[in-house]
């Protein structure tokens, strides 16, 4: 099973930029060549490549060698968790004996799941090189914060209800009163073995210190931080280096900031993959023409985390369409279009899912429950094609610690497998898919 490989994998990844990194090394472990999207590109048939973004967001694709009516295998996660952001002026004093980390939440977490549970810091530096800016991942590997709640006897009311306030509640401890403001940038220096005055400029998250772990009577679930989105990111990178396309381009596209919406210059909703995809066909030497006919012949694949049924709440699911850890992976679908899939990507999807001997489980949700959204209809703005929403299903979504089931990784990379393995082209019919 790679359930193994997958908690080394979150492990390694307390932040998106840390994500990315895991995801280069894996690459370029399994022959990738890196492109900038400053550069020129230089590619051919057969080739394997990647380009990034802002260090959050990357796309991988394998070349297939009979290019004569290509199409595109693609993939498409995220990289990015719900987490607390340290701002730019990052310590505060409180209380006279205290200094806090001034924090401001990034995404929809659940607040609770955040308390008394030892945090610490990761994420990208900019420092100063003589006349360059270089960009540094940094990991404060050791229990360093923590969020404390208050007392029951001070907040009777704390279990009936309490609405927790972000710039109050939330701020973590970061020392006592020997600390001053300036020890944060103080231990971010010298963790990096640069001088302070060098950094120039940071994007700090707070991470959960507490690692992945398998548990369950039978060892049937997985609980980690940052399941949501890494999970289904992890499965599509083991497809992709296990892929051997032929008349297919196979595409991993892991993007940043989807749980905040997407509407950055690495997000989803940007330009990247249209770029990415443009500039692959024309270095190809193909005409914008052939771009065009190679979309309206491709699928995408959009992988989020889906909701399991809940053991305490099951009555919070559509009785029908709900779904279970270790029973499959999920096909997500919504009349309002949050999610992209409809009757092609569908049944699209259920013929891969029938060659890999990988069960499927169908989900939408309750009609009187609010839905969340992901990637696919985002991407769909600017590369409109066959759009599947899938996922596996966990429990805690958006929790510090989520827990999932062992078995639906390998389900995830089978299926996955098989479709990087087959491509996708018209007939009289519709589509067909050929091995």
């Amino acid at each position: 099973m790679s359930v193994d490989k997958l908690m080394a994998f979150m492990e390694a990844s307390p932040t998106a930029f840390h994500a990315v990194d895991q995801i280069k090394t894996r690459l370029f472990n399994n022959d990738y060549v890196e492109l900038k999207e400053y550069d020129s590109w230089q590619i051919e048939p057969g080739g394997k490549y990647f380009v990034t973004r802002n260090d959050s967001s990357i796309i991988a694709f394998h070349i297939g060698t009979d290019l004569s009516h290509y199409s595109f295998n693609i993939l498409a996660a995220h990289s990015d968790s719900p987490t607390f952001k340290v701002k730019e002026k990052g310590e505060h004093l409180s209380a006279g004996h205290y200094v806090t980390l001034n924090t401001e939440g990034y995404g929809g977490m659940i607040l609770p799941s955040w308390f008394d549970r030892p945090l610490s810091i990761a994420g990208r530096v900019i420092v100063k090189e003589g006349k360059a800016l270089k960009p540094y991942l940094l990991t404060i590997d050791r229990d360093l914060v923590m969020i404390p709640h208050v007392a029951i006897h001070m907040e009777p009311g704390i279990n009936s209800g309490y609405t927790y306030n972000k710039q109050i509640d939330m701020m973590p401890l970061f020392s006592g009163d020997e600390g001053q403001i300036g020890d944060l940038k103080a231990l971010v220096a010298k963790t990096l073995g640069v001088d302070s005055s060098a950094i120039y400029g940071h994007d700090l998250f707070l991470y959960n210190r507490q690692v992945p772990v398998i548990w369950g009577a039978h060892n049937e679930f997985v609980s980690s931080g940052r399941l949501d989105d890494l999970e289904c990111s992890f499965g599509g990178l083991e497809a992709i280096v296990q892929s051997t396309p032929k008349s297919s381009i196979n595409v991993l596209a892991v993007f940043d900031n989807e749980e905040v919406g997407s509407l950055t210059k690495q997000g989803a909703a940007s330009t990247f993959m249209e770029d990415t995809l443009e500039r692959i066909n024309a270095s190809l030497g193909f005409e914008r023409e052939r771009l065009f006919q190679a979309v309206a012949s491709s699928l995408m694949i959009s992988a989020d985390s889906a909701h399991a049924v809940h053991p305490n709440h099951p009555e919070l699911t559509d009785n029908e369409n709900c779904t279970y850890m270790n029973q499959g992976i999920v096909v997500k679908s919504h009349a309002n279009q949050k999610y992209a899939s409809d009757a092609v990507s569908i049944a699209m999807f259920k013929a891969y899912a029938e060659k890999a001997q990988v069960p499927l489980q169908y989900f939408a949700n309750r009609s009187d429950k609010r839905s969340g959204s992901t990637i696919g209809n985002l991407s769909n703005t600017h590369v409109s094609l066959n759009t599947v929403d899938i996922g596996l299903p966990q429990l805690a979504m958006h929790s510090a610690y989520e827990t999932a089931g062992v078995k639906d990784i390998d389900y995830l990379i089978d299926l996955l497998t098989v479709f990087y393995n087959c491509h996708l082209t018209h007939c009289e019919a519709g589509f067909l898919i050929e091995d």
